[in-house]
């Protein structure tokens, strides 16, 4: 029961928070053009900062188990690509097999999964967290990135080069603050200079961004949410959540302890409940706002990310219990 009380009191604030957003909607106590503008300060600036901040705060990239860290972005990788594959036969529809496909691979880790993680596993487990951020975030944002480049609507009829994905990539704002962070990371030892201790204004302002992210997202989601498409949209909702949140986690955990059982990864208690958030949280916050900016299916994402936090609450719970039981956590 306390497992169940820590996913609800987990999810609640989000459901709260996107409430609030379709409740402005529904007194018109803001026009629609603030969701449409706020939607686009969130992915140019908010979660760029936060993405940065996530990423620079990492106290040192040797204190990064590679092996499993690399391992768990592998299979990130692997859930997409069959995604991709189970998608294109689905539907037609460019924009939702785009959003589709990022439901399947992109977990809400940096706001849902890394407390959870703590909360599961403690100051250990956070410390595994922490350094799966490092690579885990910049893999669930560079595909993305692709996936929605290559499945955006386009009315011209043009496909996407590959030079084109190179190029969205390394424009598109969250792979700028994830790979800013990282860079940071990287030169800090060897240069007596950080932007934390020398430039402390700056720190705190990109902090504070960085803090905006995840409440102001939420709002835009609430705003621009419409209770009238979850009937016409209510496979693929269904398809989404499935595989966010039970054929992506199931399949993940399974292949990483089949490899730590056979000496490939090391795999400790300590390290588990990273791995649980790490694939089972809810989709991400940022993929609605991502997936709209990106000219794909913008209600579908939306919807997809209040079902998958909604179910998250029971199917969090569930890998909770089943872990406990096999003494894994």
């Amino acid at each position: 029961m306390d497992v169940l009380i820590f996913s609800f009191n987990a999810v609640a604030p989000i459901i709260l928070t996107i409430l609030l957003g379709y409740f402005l909607q529904k007194i018109d106590l803001v026009p629609e053009s603030f969701f449409i503008n706020a939607n686009k300060i969130v992915f140019n600036i908010a979660i760029p900062c936060y993405l940065f901040y996530s990423v620079y705060n990492i106290n040192d990239l040797a204190d990064i188990n590679w092996k499993l860290t690399l391992c768990a972005a592998a299979m990130v990788i692997i859930v997409c690509i069959g995604a991709v594959v189970f998608f294109s036969f689905y539907t037609k529809d460019c924009g939702k097999r785009g959003v589709l496909i990022q439901c399947a691979y992109r977990s809400n880790y940096a706001i849902i999964g890394i407390p959870l993680a703590q909360a599961m596993g403690g100051d250990e487990a956070l410390a595994t967290a922490a350094v799966i951020s490092a690579v885990g975030i910049p893999t669930f944002n560079v595909l993305a990135v692709i996936i929605l480049s290559v499945y955006s609507y386009d009315n011209s009829g043009k496909k996407s080069s590959p030079l084109d994905i190179f190029k969205s990539v390394c424009k598109n704002p969250l792979i700028i603050g994830a790979c800013s962070g990282l860079l940071c990371l990287a030169v800090r030892d060897y240069v007596d200079f950080t932007i934390k201790d020398n430039i402390p204004f700056l720190y705190e302002t990109v902090k504070d961004l960085g803090a905006m992210a995840s409440p102001l997202a939420l709002i835009v989601l609430g705003g621009r949410f419409k209770v009238s498409a979850v009937r016409e949209l209510a496979k693929d909702i269904s398809l989404g959540v499935l595989w966010r949140l039970i054929i992506a986690p199931v399949f993940s955990i399974t292949v990483l302890l089949c490899l730590a059982r056979y000496g490939v990864i090391e795999l400790t208690k300590a390290d588990f409940p990273a791995v649980i958030a790490y694939y089972g949280s809810p989709v991400a916050v940022g993929s609605a706002i991502m997936a709209e900016s990106m000219n794909c299916h913008g209600e579908l994402a939306r919807q997809l990310v209040i079902w998958c936090n909604i179910a998250s609450i029971f199917t969090v719970f569930a890998m909770i219990v089943i872990c406990k039981y096999f003494s894994l956590i």
